[in-house]
């Protein structure tokens, strides 16, 4: 009884802190996200799907959303931009907010195989969602095989990174099949922000940055009056790895991998456990990610030999985390990591250790942090400028990794259980982005690639799976 009441009180203390999911104001990565999107080719919306081991009445589905929308209130809220650059969006109630506009339902036709629920996503992933309102759309889709259900979420990228959906999910879903929604939220005091106001907030955010610039300074030359020779060798440090850091690695020599215009996604999935996952690693002094990403890796090599063409190594992009245990929750906070990937190595695990050693290069470069620091500048640049930098960087990579823990425990929403939930991300300038997170002990690997690349889909995942499989055997 003591650890129920435990259990009770954890979930209710969780729940109360999503009162706070979100910040006020976009932080710079957020910002630069939203005023660089221009979809379906240059987007920052992604696909979640959620796949529900039965299916629940629709009156239980649209409870849900009432219920989690008073708990988190930023999905009722919308982005206002300043009428000039002078800062960030910042986020403000849509008093004219209708669920019935962001939640609908669909019955698949057909068989209701999970080739035809991601058929239909990836249609869903390149509609524009509606910057005047909440930056996301749900679909709850009936009709598939074995009595099953989906729930596809699209949402922004502005709302939230892979670890700030755990944050929510980990603390919205319920852990009992007809868990007691006992008393209501806390209402949220949520202001009005007009683009007037915006404008007034980013004009106090130059100042403040001002601010911050010449504190920042003034402490570097007390360090350096304090320690002249150990801050010289840092700066040395931080300068000598900002080339290494800020240069695209050079571009993969393939005739099957030439930048196509990303417009027509398409999607693909795997799944294994987690436990395997982590033996294969484990086997060669790797991580849980150095797999993942090498069994990708190794699914466009065997592709390649399929087509009877060869592969070296590919440009990848990898997101790498900032996020502080007393950062606020939801959001973004991550940099992005540029390199080559080894991907020519038909061992996996040579390929395996290989990635571990390039993985671990790139995370201990003083410059990591580089894009973060300039993105305050960059937002006050002119949309298209901003936007074209972005597109031009990300467009050296072939292929976007990211892989992050899910929930852990058993979960159930509209009072059936949550089986699975695979992660589609964009292509920002990418052919194929490939996304892990882990749900109950098992990897859901959402993959997304540019049907104009890879126009074989099915023989690509034929290949992505053959990687996985001759990664997992090296845990057996």
């Amino acid at each position: 009884m003591g650890t129920a009441m435990l259990d009770e009180n954890e979930i209710a203390q969780g729940r109360a802190e999503l009162i706070h999911w979100g910040e006020p104001e976009l932080n710079p990565l957020d910002a630069l996200m939203w005023r660089t999107e221009r979809p379906p080719a240059d987007s920052w919306t992604g696909v979640v799907v959620i796949v529900l081991s039965e299916t629940p009445t629709w009156e239980r589905i649209k409870s849900a959303h009432r219920w989690g929308i008073k708990l988190a209130p930023r999905f009722a809220e919308r982005v206002v931009e300043p009428l000039v650059p002078t800062g960030p969006p910042m986020w403000t109630t849509d008093e004219n907010f209708d669920l019935d506009y962001h939640l609908r339902r669909v019955r698949l036709p057909g068989e209701g195989t999970m080739a035809e629920l991601l058929e239909y996503a990836q249609g869903l992933a390149v509609t524009p969602l509606d910057r005047s309102r909440p930056p996301w759309s749900a679909v709850f889709v009936e009709g598939l095989e074995g009595g099953r259900a989906a729930y596809l979420l699209q949402a922004h990228h502005v709302l939230m990174d892979g670890a700030a959906a755990t944050q929510l999910f980990s603390r919205i879903l319920d852990r009992e099949p007809d868990q007691e929604h006992s008393g209501a939220p806390t209402e949220a005091d949520r202001p009005q922000v007009s683009r007037r106001d915006a404008t007034g907030r980013g004009l106090r955010w130059q100042a403040e940055a001002v601010g911050g610039l010449l504190r920042g300074g003034a402490k570097v030359l007390s360090q350096a009056a304090a320690d002249p020779v150990g801050t010289l060798k840092g700066a040395g440090a931080y300068l000598s790895s900002v080339p290494r850091v800020a240069t695209p690695p050079p571009p993969a020599a393939s005739e099957l991998l030439v930048p196509g215009p990303r417009t027509k996604w398409r999607f693909g999935s795997l799944e294994c456990d987690l436990t395997d996952l982590k033996k294969a690693a484990k086997s060669v002094d790797g991580t849980v990610n150095d797999a993942f990403v090498s069994a990708i890796l190794g699914g466009l090599r065997i592709y390649h030999d399929r087509h009877g063409a060869t592969l070296g190594d590919v440009p990848i992009s990898m997101p790498v985390s900032m996020r502080r245990d007393d950062d606020p929750m939801g959001g973004n906070r991550f940099t992005g990591a540029f390199f080559s990937a080894p991907s020519g190595i038909a061992d996996p695990a040579e390929r395996i250790q290989a990635m571990h050693e390039r993985v671990l290069a790139v995370r201990q470069e003083p410059a990591l942090d580089i894009m973060n620091k300039v993105t305050p500048l960059m937002n006050l640049a002119p949309s298209p400028l901003v936007a074209a930098a972005i597109s031009g960087l990300n467009a050296g990579a072939t292929l976007t990794t990211s892989s992050w823990q899910g929930v852990p425990f058993r979960t159930y929403w509209a009072g059936v259980p949550f089986e699975r939930m695979f992660v589609f991300g964009p292509l920002p300038g990418t052919s194929m982005c490939a996304a892990l997170c882990t749900h109950e002990g098992v990897c859901c690997i959402g993959v997304n690639v540019d049907g104009d690349v890879f126009s074989d889909t099915e023989v690509l995942w034929e290949c992505l799976q053959a990687g996985l499989d001759e990664v997992l055997a090296l845990g057996r």
